[in-house]
């Protein structure tokens, strides 16, 4: 017989995702947006992207820091904190005089973020039962995915209709109620006992640096040669933080993030495939309402609507799916998620030169039931792979590469597409049907993974 999950806990779970789905679908449907912006502040598309490039950055280098946030802070303040500063920074944007201000309360609103998004899964981990764990784990990748999917149509359509301001206004009501949510049913549950360790400043440089490094060289890599120093110097400056973060952590007693989980090769691969994953979520998510857009010549709410179909089946299998792994476990759901992805996204390589607006509705679809199938399986089976006492420092690693995959997924298509087009100037689609085979190919690489890991 099933335990089952007390009512505190579902509702301070369902608080701290809707703070986490908030978070996410004002990150996408920003991207809607930049037109208007650059018009309305009179900026270039390099300057614009900063809009989505610090949120991300700050997100990047906040999560690995929730290892230390949970053993050093109540979970009950870590979540009024995370509000408050969302909340400030939805604020700030609504009445931002000039761009400037506009970034400001994105970093801002990507401290909230920061903080709320391991930390929904960390009260999944501690306060859900074993034998329900599956079910949550879907439900809580479900809010992210779902988030990630359904924030252009979101955003197309207000921006369309009221103006980009309200994408902020909308959001302000919803976050009050969660936080009211949160402050009542949070205190009920156990908290975990606190450690109160020292924090690692040097440590924390590290990671902003490697984040600042990597997703500003890999972002300039559309705009410049690989060879040009805007590209190189940050790249090297990224993995030097890296390396440096990666031995400090593991010569420190009590470090932010246990790096030598890395060292679990089970564990290793299923974030590998789950990078893979989010690569797929936003990498698709630029590919199909561009190539509407520029190839089947489509409005902008066509293309938006087109993804709605798909982001909601996603969003209803990936608890479900999570019903599946706690009944046969992890491997065939997982598995069966990654090869209709493979499959849908071959049938779009090969009608890659006219894909039709239906054809596209269909495979993305499919591409996306696929992804409801093995996201949250992805992410619950690499934590079984890890010690109690080690699942906080993985799921702050799977968080992160998860924001550091959102980071650059949509640059890497994009510059693939860039790349190709400079060479078949008369034919756009040849760079889409490159990208597309792109997203095939690392589709076709986590299957192999998942396939000959030993359970």
């Amino acid at each position: 017989m099933k335990e089952r999950i007390s009512r505190s806990v579902l509702l301070s779970i369902i608080a701290v995702g809707v703070m986490t789905f908030s978070g996410v679908i004002v990150e996408t449907s920003m991207n809607i947006t930049f037109p208007t912006l650059i018009s309305e502040f009179h900026i270039g598309l390099n300057v614009v992207q900063w809009i989505t490039t610090i949120y991300l950055l700050v997100l990047s280098s906040v999560i690995p820091l929730s290892k230390f946030l949970k053993e050093n802070f109540k979970t009950t303040h870590l979540f009024i904190f995370s509000g408050l500063m969302f909340l400030i920074g939805l604020l700030i944007d609504v009445f931002a005089p000039s761009f400037t201000f506009l970034i400001i309360g994105r970093l801002v609103q990507g401290i909230g973020t920061g903080i709320s998004l391991p930390l929904m899964f960390n009260l999944i981990l501690d306060n859900v039962p074993l034998s329900r764990l599956g079910f949550m784990m879907g439900f809580g990748s479900l809010i992210t995915a779902a988030a990630s999917a359904v924030g252009p149509t979101f955003g197309g359509i207000i921006v369309h209709t009221l103006g980009w301001r309200y994408i902020f206004i909308f959001l302000i009501p919803i976050l009050i109620l969660a936080m009211i949510l949160g402050m009542v049913t949070i205190p009920k549950l156990s908290q975990p006992e606190l450690k109160l360790s020292r924090f690692d400043f040097a440590s924390f440089a590290f990671i902003v640096f490697t984040f600042a490094g990597l997703i500003i060289g890999i972002s300039n890599i559309s705009t410049n040669q690989l060879l040009n120093v805007n590209v190189w110097l940050p790249l090297v400056i990224g993995i030097i933080a890296l390396i440096s973060f990666m031995a400090r952590q593991n010569k420190l007693a009590n470090p932010i993030l246990n790096v030598s989980i890395l060292k679990n090769h089970s564990y290793s691969r299923f974030l590998l495939a789950f990078f893979i994953n989010q690569l797929i979520i936003l990498g698709l998510a630029f590919v199909v309402p561009n190539y509407v857009q520029i190839i089947n010549h489509s409005d902008s709410s066509v293309a938006g609507l087109i993804l709605l179909p798909g982001a909601v089946l996603g969003a209803i299998i990936s608890p479900l799916s999570g019903i599946l792994l706690d009944k046969v476990g992890a491997k065939k759901p997982i598995l069966s998620g990654s090869c209709l992805i493979l499959i849908s996204l071959i049938a779009l390589t090969m009608n890659s030169a006219h894909v039709s607006d239906l054809f596209f509705i269909i495979t993305y679809t499919l591409i996306m039931i696929g992804i409801g199938l093995s996201y949250g399986n992805i992410m619950t089976k690499a934590l079984s792979y890890l010690q109690n006492e080690r699942k906080a420092d993985g799921n702050a690693i799977l968080t992160t590469v998860q924001q550091f995959a959102g980071a650059i997924g949509t640059v890497i298509v994009a510059t693939i597409i860039t790349k190709v087009n400079l060479v078949n100037i008369h034919q756009p689609v040849v760079g889409f049907a490159v990208a597309i085979f792109f997203l095939a190919v690392i589709t076709a690489i986590q299957f192999i993974v998942i396939l000959f890991n030993k359970d």
